[in-house]
Formats: C-alpha cells, sequence, structure tokens
C-alpha cells in the first residue's frame, strides 16, 4: 500500500510538472522583438515608447545591473486562433524561483496605459478572451534588469551601481504569442491542490486515499499525447473528490491578497517606486477578472509614489478602493522600524499614514499592519489607540529562535496599560500561496484552538513579486469548503478581525515590548544612518519649537507648513524596517547618508531663521535651550542673554601611578595611565560608581561572525572571545578653562583609531566622552564598557514615550534570549536608593549583564554597542569616520537620565540678538511631565499642539502654561481630531493635566482672537 501510494504520487508530480503545465500555453509563435537601452537612471513612458529601437531576438543578452531596457513585441493574431483565448508570454529571461529578486519588467500599451507587470511566476499577458483573428498586437515592456542580491552571507558589490559590473545579467527567453487552453490551467489547478491537500493529511486519513485514487484516475484519463483534448474527462475524474464539503470543526482562514514591498532593501528607493506600480496594476488587472478579490496594500509612502509618480496606475488602484476591492491598511507612512524610531518620529507615522488614507479614500485605516519589522515596541498598543486604531497584526515574531511566541490572537498590553487585539497569522508568512501545504501548517500551528476558530492569511508574492496571482484564487476557489482542509474566505483583514474579536473577546494578555529572538544586530548596523536619524529627529523637534515659537510671537514670521511636512515624511521614510536597521544594500545607506545632510541643512535654515526672528537684532549672545527641561539657566523652549554658569570650578590633578584626577564638586573622576577610567566618584552620595578592580569607559573588539544574515544578527557567541583596548598610543589633558577639563586618549587596535574626549563640566555630574572612531575593520563589533558598583536586578531602556524594564538576570530563556537590547536617549540601572545613567545621542545597542565579586558585591555591567561590521549586503558597513557621543551619569534617577539624555541630544544653541529673554511658548511645572513636541497645528489653524508624556512611570500632575492667551484647549488624538469624553479648563494662563503611568496627551490651545 505504502509503495502503490509512492508511485501514484511520484507519478502525479512528474506528469503535472512535465506534461500538464507546458501544455496551458499552446501552438507558440514567435513575436517580433525589439529593445532600446535607457542610459542612466529610468525614463519617463514617454521617453521610453518613442525611443529608437533595434532588432533583437530571444537569447540575446541585455541589462547590466540596475540598468532598463525597453523591448517592443509585435505581431499578428494567426486567423487560425479566431474564437480562441490568446496571450503573449513574455519571459525575460526569469529564475523560476526567486520572483522579486531579479529582472522585472512592466508591460504597456501602444496607447502607454500600464498593464501588468512581468515576473517569473506571473510572465503572460491576455491579449484577447476571445479571437477573431488577425488582430494587431504591439506591446513595450520596461524591463529592469536588478541583480539577484539575495544571497545572505555573500558579499557583493553589485549593490550599489557605483560599483556594480558593467556586463548584461540576463538572457532574453521566451517571447511567445499563444493560445491559453482554460481547460488544462483548470486541470493544472485541480491537480494542484489535491496534490498539496494530500501531502498534508496523516497518512492513515481515509480523505488523503480519496484524493490518492481520484488523482490517479484523472492521470489515466490523460492523453500525454493530447493534453488538451482530454484535460476536460480528467477534471470529471476529480470533481467528486473536489466537491466534498469541509468539516464542521475545520479551522476558517481569511485570505486577504498581499505583496509585501520592501520600501527599500535589496534594491534603492527608486526602484521600490516601480516594483509598486508593477504590483498595482497587477493587482487592479486581477481585479478586473475577479470581483471577489480583495487585496490589502500598506504603506501610504507607496500610494504617495504611484500618486506622484503612475497617475493613469493611481488612477485605477483609487477605483478599486472604492470599489472595496483594493484595500489601504495599516495606517502607517511606512511599515517603519518599532525599535529605534523615536516617540513623536511613531506618532508621525500614524498622523500622515492615515491622514493620507482619509484624504485621498475617505477611509480611517483600523489594522496597524507590521508583518516584518524586527520587534515591536512596549509603546505602541497605546500609540495604536491613540491613532484611532483597534487592531494588530505582525508575522514576524514567528521567526525567533529560542522560544516560540505562545499566542496567535491575544491582547497586547503596552508600558501605560492600554491593550489592542493583536493577530500573528498561523501561516508564519506574509508571502502565502494558498497552498495545501501552508493551509494544513496554518491549522495545526493555531495555538488558540478551543478558544478560537479563525486566522488570518495575507497572500501572495511580495518584493516585486507581482502580488497575488490567478493561480492563488484559483486555490482559494477551490478550498473554500474542501474536505480535509480549513475553510478559506477570501475577505478584508478587517472583516477578520471583526469577526474574530468577536468570537474571542477574552484572548490571553502579552504584556511588555515583543521582543524578537533574531536580528538583534539592526541595533548597531549602518552607524551613519542611525546617526542621521536620531539628528533629524531632533532637529525636527527644535525646527517645530522655534518655528511655532516665532510665529505666535512674530506678526512677520510665516510658519513653514509646507518645508515642515515635506522634511518629517523624508524622515518617516527612512525609518523603513530595513533602512534605519542598517539591512540595506549600499545604495540605499549612501542615498540616506546624503538625505540626511540635505536634512539637516535645511532643518538648521529654519531653526536659525526662527532664532534670529526671535532674538531680534543686537550684539547679545542669545542661548537657546530646545529640551525639555531647563539647564544653565535657561528655561526649556526658551532662550536668555548668556547666563553666568554655576557650580564650581574644575580642577585637575595629576595622579601618582599615571593619568589624572577631575573634580568638580559634583563628580570626581579618576582616568589612569591606560586612560580607563578607574573611579567615577558621586561626591552626593558619598558612592563610588565604578565596581572595584574594573575600569569604566573600556573599548572591547568582539569577532562578529553571526550564522545567517549578516547586517542583521548578532549571535550569542560573539561573547566567547574578546580584545580589552587598555593601550594608550598618547594621552593629554586640556583644561582651557576652569570651566571644564578634558582628557584627550587615542588608541590604535587592528587597521583602526580612535581619539576619545572625556570632559567633565562645572555644575554637570555627567562625564562625557566623546569617540572620534576611524573603523576600518571587518566582521569585527567594537563596544564601550561600564562595570558598575551596583546590585540591578533589571534594567530600564528608554523607548518611545517612556521607558521599558529589563531583567538582568537570566532564569529562563526569554530573559536569555535577550542578550542585545534597545535603548534610545539613555539606559539606567539601580538598586534602592541608588543609580546610574548611560547616555547616548545616537546610539541604539546595549548590553547589560552581572557578576558576584570576590568582595560579594554585585558588578552590573552596561555596554554600549557603538560600531559593527558585516558585509552583507552593504560588504563596506560603516568603515570610516564616526564621530559617537556618550556619557556616565552616576547617581541618576530615572527622572535624571531622561533629562541628560535630552541635553546630550539637544545642545545648546547661540545667535546673536538685543538681549531681551524669549519666554518659551508653553511651559511645565513638574519634569516628571516632559512636552515631547510643540508646533502649529496641522490644519493651519494657528491653534499650538503640545504633546506630553509621564516619564517616570508613576502618576502625576502638572500645570501647562502658556505665554500667549489661550481661547480653549482640548484633547485629541495623533491627528489632532478632538477625542470624546476629555474635558480640560484654562487656569487662568494655563491648564491643569493629571497623567497616568506613561500617558501621551496631545492638546490643542486655541489662540485668542487677538492674535
Amino acid at each position: 500500500m505504502h509503495d502503490d501510494r509512492r508511485t501514484v504520487e511520484d507519478r502525479l508530480r512528474r506528469v503535472l510538472d512535465e506534461r500538464v503545465r507546458p501544455a496551458v500555453h499552446t501552438s507558440p509563435q514567435p513575436l517580433t522583438v525589439e529593445r532600446w537601452d535607457a542610459p542612466g537612471e529610468p525614463v519617463p513612458v514617454s521617453e521610453g515608447l518613442s525611443a529608437s529601437y533595434v532588432p533583437a531576438a530571444a537569447g540575446d543578452l541585455w541589462g547590466p545591473a540596475w540598468g532598463t531596457t525597453w523591448f517592443r513585441v509585435t505581431g499578428r493574431v494567426p486567423l487560425a486562433w479566431a474564437g480562441r483565448t490568446v496571450e503573449a508570454v513574455l519571459d525575460l529571461g526569469f529564475d523560476r524561483d526567486m520572483p522579486g529578486f531579479q529582472c522585472e519588467g512592466l508591460v504597456y500599451g501602444a496607447d502607454g496605459e500600464a498593464v501588468k507587470g512581468l515576473h517569473p511566476r506571473n510572465s503572460w499577458v491576455r491579449v484577447t478572451g476571445s479571437a477573431r483573428g488577425g488582430e494587431e498586437v504591439e506591446l513595450y515592456v520596461e524591463a529592469a534588469s536588478n541583480p539577484v542580491l539575495n544571497t545572505p552571507q555573500t558579499p557583493t558589490y553589485e549593490g550599489d551601481r557605483r560599483t556594480a559590473a558593467g556586463h548584461p545579467l540576463y538572457r532574453l527567453a521566451r517571447m511567445d504569442l499563444t493560445v491559453f487552453e482554460t481547460e488544462v490551467w483548470e486541470l493544472v489547478q485541480d491537480l494542484d491542490v489535491a496534490d498539496s491537500l494530500m501531502r498534508e493529511l496523516p497518512k492513515e486519513d481515509a480523505r488523503r486515499w480519496e484524493l490518492l485514487r481520484a488523482a490517479e484516475r484523472a492521470l489515466d484519463a490523460i492523453d500525454l499525447h493530447d493534453v488538451p483534448g482530454t484535460a476536460a474527462r480528467a477534471r470529471e475524474r476529480l470533481s467528486e473528490a473536489l466537491s466534498a464539503p469541509a468539516r464542521a470543526s475545520a479551522h476558517r482562514i481569511s485570505a486577504a491578497g498581499h505583496a509585501h514591498i520592501d520600501s527599500a532593501w535589496l534594491w534603492p528607493l527608486r526602484e521600490t517606486v516601480r516594483k509598486v506600480a508593477r504590483t498595482a496594476s497587477n493587482m487592479v488587472a486581477l481585479m478586473d477578472d475577479h470581483p471577489d478579490f480583495v487585496f490589502a496594500m500598506s504603506q501610504a509612502q507607496q500610494f504617495a509614489w504611484l500618486k506622484e509618480h503612475r497617475p493613469e496606475v493611481y488612477a485605477r488602484v483609487k477605483k478599486k478602493v472604492g470599489d472595496g476591492q483594493f484595500v489601504p491598511v495599516g495606517g502607517m507612512w511606512v511599515e517603519s522600524d518599532t525599535n529605534m524610531v523615536g516617540g513623536e518620529a511613531m506618532a508621525r507615522q500614524f498622523l500622515y499614514g492615515k491622514r493620507f488614507f482619509l484624504e485621498e479614500f475617505g477611509i480611517e485605516t483600523k489594522e496597524v499592519w507590521l508583518p516584518d519589522s524586527f520587534g515591536y515596541t512596549a509603546a505602541l498598543p497605546q500609540l495604536v489607540k491613540l491613532s484611532g486604531s483597534t487592531w494588530f497584526l505582525t508575522q514576524k515574531i514567528s521567526w525567533s529562535r529560542t522560544n516560540p511566541f505562545p499566542h496567535h490572537t491575544f491582547w497586547w498590553e503596552g508600558i501605560d496599560g492600554t491593550r489592542v487585539f493583536t493577530h500573528f497569522p498561523p501561516v508564519d508568512t506574509y508571502n502565502s500561496r494558498l497552498s495545501g501545504k501552508e493551509m494544513a501548517h496554518a491549522a495545526r500551528n493555531f495555538r488558540e484552538k478551543g478558544g478560537a476558530s479563525r486566522s488570518l492569511a495575507p497572500f501572495g508574492y511580495g518584493d516585486g513579486g507581482g502580488g497575488s496571482t490567478r493561480e492563488m484564487l484559483a486555490r482559494a476557489a477551490r478550498l473554500r469548503d474542501l474536505d480535509g482542509s480549513p475553510r478559506v474566505t477570501l475577505e478584508k483583514p478587517a472583516a477578520f478581525f471583526e469577526k474574530a474579536h468577536e468570537e474571542y473577546p477574552q484572548a490571553p494578555v502579552w504584556a511588555g515590548e515583543l521582543y524578537l529572538e533574531l536580528h538583534r544586530g539592526t541595533y548597531t548596523s549602518q552607524a551613519r544612518t542611525k546617526q542621521g536619524n536620531r539628528r533629524s529627529e531632533s532637529l525636527l523637534r527644535e525646527a517645530e519649537l522655534w518655528a511655532a515659537t516665532a510665529a505666535v510671537r512674530s506678526d512677520g514670521y510665516a510658519y513653514p507648513y509646507g518645508p515642515l511636512e515635506r522634511l518629517w515624511k523624508t524622515v518617516l521614510l527612512h525609518q523603513f524596517h530595513d533602512i534605519l536597521p542598517g539591512s540595506s544594500i549600499a545604495w540605499v545607506h549612501r542615498e540616506a547618508r546624503e538625505t540626511y545632510e540635505r536634512v539637516r541643512a535645511e532643518l538648521d535654515g529654519i531653526i536659525r531663521g526662527a532664532q534670529t526672528t526671535l532674538a531680534g537684532s543686537g550684539d547679545h549672545r542669545m542661548v537657546f535651550n530646545g529640551a525639555p527641561h531647563a539647564r544653565g539657566g535657561v528655561p526649556a523652549g526658551g532662550a536668555v542673554p548668556e547666563p553666568e554658569r554655576t557650580g564650581e570650578p574644575v580642577t585637575v590633578a595629576e595622579r601618582a601611578r599615571g593619568g589624572w584626577t577631575l573634580d568638580n564638586g559634583l563628580l570626581r573622576v579618576e582616568v589612569d595611565g591606560r586612560g580607563l577610567v578607574v573611579s567615577a566618584y558621586d561626591r552626593e552620595a558619598d558612592r563610588e560608581a565604578v565596581a572595584p578592580g574594573h575600569a569604566a569607559n573600556l573599548l572591547q573588539v568582539h569577532p562578529d561572525l553571526p550564522n545567517h544574515w549578516d547586517a542583521w544578527d548578532i549571535d550569542a557567541f560573539y561573547r566567547h572571545t574578546v580584545t580589552d583596548l587598555t593601550h594608550a598610543d598618547e594621552m593629554t589633558v586640556s583644561a582651557p578653562d576652569d570651566r571644564q577639563a578634558t582628557v584627550l586618549v587615542t588608541r590604535s587596535f587592528g587597521e583602526s583609531t580612535v581619539n576619545q574626549r572625556l570632559t567633565l563640566r562645572a555644575g554637570c555630574a555627567t562625564l562625557e566622552i566623546e569617540a572620534e572612531v576611524d573603523w576600518h575593520e571587518s566582521e569585527k563589533l567594537l563596544k564601550a564598557a561600564f562595570p558598575l558598583d551596583v546590585k540591578a536586578d533589571r534594567s530600564a531602556s528608554e523607548t518611545q514615550f517612556g521607558h521599558v524594564f529589563r531583567p538582568t538576570h537570566t532564569n529562563t530563556s526569554w530573559e536569555a534570549a535577550k542578550f542585545e537590547i534597545c535603548a534610545h536617549r539613555w539606559l539606567h540601572v539601580e538598586e534602592p536608593g541608588w543609580g546610574a545613567a548611560l547616555v547616548n545621542d545616537s546610539t541604539y545597542g546595549h548590553d547589560v549583564t552581572r557578576d558576584i565579586r570576590e568582595d560579594g558585591g554585585q558588578t552590573t555591567t552596561v555596554r554600549l554597542s557603538l560600531l559593527r561590521a558585516p558585509r552583507y549586503p552593504d560588504p563596506e558597513t560603516d568603515q570610516g569616520t564616526h564621530l559617537l557621543r556618550y556619557g556616565l551619569v552616576p547617581g541618576a534617577s530615572v527622572g535624571d537620565a531622561v533629562r541628560e539624555g535630552h541635553r546630550i541630544n539637544l545642545p545648546e544653541r547661540s545667535v546673536p540678538g538685543e538681549g531681551s529673554p524669549v519666554a518659551p511658548l508653553v511651559t511645565l511645572d513638574d519634569d516628571q511631565v516632559v512636552a515631547e513636541a510643540v508646533k502649529l497645528a496641522e490644519d493651519r489653524s494657528g491653534d499650538v499642539i503640545v504633546r506630553l508624556y509621564e516619564s517616570y512611570g508613576g502618576r502625576a500632575t502638572a500645570l501647562l502654561s502658556a505665554s500667549f492667551p489661550v481661547a480653549s484647549v482640548a484633547e485629541t488624538d495623533l491627528l489632532e481630531r478632538p477625542l470624546p469624553g476629555t474635558h480640560h479648563h484654562v487656569e487662568g494662563a494655563g491648564v491643569r493635566v493629571w497623567l497616568r503611568p506613561f500617558q501621551i496627551l496631545t492638546l490643542r490651545l486655541g489662540r485668542s482672537a487677538a492674535r
């Protein structure tokens, strides 16, 4: 019996692949082919159609890496094909196993209208459903010769046009006019579904044998030399087996078409614009033939690209959105990273994303769609709710390597207590093909059995693979109600969530971050990209703050609404989950560096213009403080003539054993002859920060060759080998005045050098460290270690609008898996009564470990991950010079960490002016409540928007005072729409606010008409 089964299965696979599938397109007639190789970057469609073409033929080589070749194919439908369905088969030389990761094409008609995309699994173009005979065929193909780069662990220089080889990559294959054999195609789908379903059923299941015998009878009915003539007879033999209804207990799968298109990854941004156009063209064409088909597309940026670059495709998309078939989802500008994106930037992802869908389509998206980001911040549930969204979807956590996540449908609770209904598709892919294997896996894998019975399956080829296909829809139709399979229904994601929520309202709760036990290297790879993001976020905060202040203060200053929105959207785009994490090709990161520099220059200009307006004319030095806390005599969000600095002077003393001691009355720092910090003494607490027998600011180098995914991963075994950089090539001390002192240390290691400046300033309890690293290592990891004399059971890491606690122990595999963690501007450790913080200006990767010393005390070591050197997908990752700034804050509370984290990221600015103080637009009387953003309203009403959050993790109340007449106050969501059921009252010139732990509060302050 066993041998008989295997015989039939093997026979079925061979006949299907070798005889039946090839018979779908018959009677091939070669088309006439001509070509034009576009010089440089892609050209407008009109230029491609009007170019001078030269003869070409199947078998020709074409396409250097990142080039574009236009093909014109012409022919005539034979008279003998009258009444037949005719399709052109246009194979650009595809590798059939890699849709979306190689050459692609977009087909146009002679009128220049996009017809559909060409991809390895979708190389056909319908010419006519019923030929008259004699029809002229004229098609144009804009073919992109994108190199095959989906080769993890293989360094390549093909990832940038500047370094890619110039030889042709592809050989033009089949370019034929054919008869489409409808009945053969249907037979292929029947056999495919029967085969894949049969193989997933248990061997002892009678249904498996029923399908096997039906398939055998169908094979017997096929004349291998006349497949088209016998296809109908074979289908009859299968019909009964493929019409048996599903069992009552069958799992229910909501299938939504999808094409996960990375906004950049193994291709540059400009190529994504074309990938989106190809896929959207395919989907609207498929909808024309299948009115029940729904396709979900996220990322407002990709819709905006269509609108800007391909308006004719966008018009078709917009119509299908109106018809309910093309479904916007996600509500974010891009599918961003969520680990490293700053709080206000995350709010803007929702503001600009959801606003686009509302303005363009009148649709309020309810589901947050992030299938592929590399872990999810615990701040996200509150942001989801405040955006007006209801549900959350991801799939990536199924990639975790250590601990299987225990739920597929659950309530996710954030740091403030907000819960959002969440689903992980148990199909374990966001590129499902709706195969029998995948459907069976989803049903077996679903962890909510007994409590729930539904899951979602996004189906379609992603990353330029063209989305869903007619074959997938055929599978869905056959699996709608089929014995042995889950029930598959085509429907919108929102329909799934509504049913799932109704069925399972008491789903289990997961509290805290969704940490991905993989891709931990993304906190560090491509340091310049991360630095560009952090600095852009800080500059945007300042630009809005000072521009809003100037607009309210001065009738002659116009708030730069348009430039600020454009710059925000540029920064949000670069927070995409393969750009900010550093996992894209060299071209992407080269362009990102150039873009960030342009962003910096434009924002500096806006800031300078607003501050100049506020300062007025004069020669006094005006100091502006853009941070949310007062410092050095300058109020938060205000400016004063340069204040007289306070605090004890900084003294410098030479140590007997080499090095120097710096002391400012708050902090005494000893730097030994190796240039290492052997003491950081908190004078106020009478407490040493550095663990005895250890040295802080110790640079350490580890080998860094993960088993897979170089730029993405850091594997735990990297810790087995370490080189401590304890030799100093040169050390000097500089004390230009008694307000600061700096120890300068130069080290060399491998092919690299680092110049460090350790600075102590008067009145400041932070040891500031600046590291200029000329980095030329390969497959190495550079860390800065701070062994602290503190017994810390957990660490606190800043995240969006608050912080997240993580255990420092490894009691369970869940804690052990978090050997590399993400923090924003600060990381804090403490024991009751005393703590310490590390702050930074652009570093995200950290690790925290603890050890017991011989004296019985505990050392908690906090390390910053400064630089990596992976070779894939960018073989030159981070080579060159970097300037990194971080600091040690002994004796710090969480509040101190919040304040110092802002201070290092928002340095004071000075401009000449008349010398009159500039009052802050708004002030808060409690540092526990932080103003994250101060700006004018997006609707250009002139109202002032203030976004606050509670920063310590406790209850707080504060008086928000405005320096302008406040006519009204309203609490809003992230889109600046009033929230029902909320009430705030003006108290004189201010508003009293009450906040729960980590609560985000957005207030719209209406200005008096007197303005």
